[in-house]
């Protein structure tokens, strides 16, 4: 809080009004994350190094065997640089902050146990026991939201101006449904390196510029969008996105240090959470569409195994079919960001056809 508090502070000053700019403090948010990852990450790869060797999963292609012994969750240093960065540029006061913080956290811990008996025990969680956990995180941070800000049931289609629906009670498992969906999306797409780090970083910055437009009352009328509070969460973003591109430093081809369940289960809660603060929760469906296709060709070879007794892909996820096809990590990887890039376009677009 103390930028915010500065800001406060010198209300009516030139500094003042300038440190109070949502716009600033967004800014200020990425570089100080960005910055506050390059002097403590490599201590971290060195620490994790040590503690937090990880295997190759045997349902992965053989070429993946050379990864074995990579470091891994690196999920806990991106947590603990954006909560200190939440406590410089926000306005803790916000309680909309605080839940997602508890969101991300509450989800990283669940990754860490599983990280953590992975490197230990050489096996996890078991899936029935994580999707627990997933359920009963979301549901303490989605009912503590609904009664702590009352943010309303309406479920707002893209695209359609005057179209939406009253959700009612069925908000609630709406919102939990959400969560723990793309929690676990976001961790199958976390295979290859960097592979979800980028379509994270372009799914926080198309979410970013709805909260900044949900925010701002005269943009929200404009646009016909619910007027959320929904400011802070910008800055929330912004520190998001500057850690993650450090990550992606040492995360890209091929991968110093991977991030684990930690990571990936915690932002893809923490992103899921961040759509339905600004009321576009539907938009995730087209700026998530990389972690939408990871999920759905595992539902479908699973379904076609089963049902029809054969597979529809080489393997799945679909990043393994296509590495199965003969197509190299790197070239994938940046494929999945330019389409996840160009999603986050039509994402936006959607908002001013409305």
């Amino acid at each position: 809080m103390m930028f915010y508090h500065l800001a406060q502070h010198f209300s009516g000053s030139s500094l003042g009004n300038f440190l109070h700019y949502v716009s600033v403090r967004s800014i200020g948010a990425l570089m100080t994350s960005l910055c506050l990852y390059f002097i403590f990450g490599r201590r971290f790869l060195r620490l994790s190094e040590k503690l937090f060797r990880s295997q190759v999963r045997d349902d992965t292609p053989d070429s993946h065997q050379i990864k074995n012994d990579t470091p891994t969750m690196g999920g806990l240093i991106i947590l603990v640089v954006f909560v200190a960065n939440t406590c410089l540029w926000n306005n803790l006061a916000r309680p909309e902050v605080w839940l997602l913080v508890a969101c991300l956290l509450s989800f990283g811990v669940i990754g860490f146990i599983d990280d953590w008996s992975k490197v230990r025990a050489r096996r996890g969680l078991g899936a029935k026991a994580k999707f627990i956990l997933q359920c009963l995180s979301a549901g303490f941070v989605v009912v503590v939201w609904h009664f702590l800000m009352s943010p309303g049931t309406r479920l707002c289609v893209p695209a359609i101006k005057f179209l939406d629906f009253d959700m009612g009670l069925l908000a609630i498992p709406w919102a939990m449904f959400l969560i723990v969906a793309a929690s676990n999306a976001v961790n199958l797409t976390d295979g290859l390196d960097g592979l979800a780090t980028g379509p994270l970083i372009t799914n926080l910055s198309a979410f970013g510029a709805i909260a900044y437009l949900a925010g701002h009352k005269y943009f929200a009328i404009y646009l016909h969008i619910p007027h959320m509070s929904s400011s802070e969460i910008t800055i929330c973003c912004t520190s998001l996105i500057g850690v993650l591109l450090g990550f992606l430093w040492h995360n890209t081809y091929p991968a110093q240090i991977f991030m684990g369940d930690i990571g990936s289960l915690s932002l893809g809660a923490g992103l899921a959470f961040i759509a339905l603060l600004t009321g576009q929760e539907l938009l995730l469906a087209i700026t998530g569409g990389i972690f939408v296709l990871e999920t759905v060709s595992v539902l479908a070879q699973v379904a076609s195994y089963r049902l029809l007794g054969r597979r529809i892909f080489l393997m799945a996820p679909i990043h393994h079919h296509f590495e199965l096809k003969g197509w190299n990590e790197a070239k994938i990887t940046i494929r999945f960001w330019i389409i996840s890039f160009l999603l986050a376009l039509v994402a936006l677009l959607l908002l001013k056809i409305r």
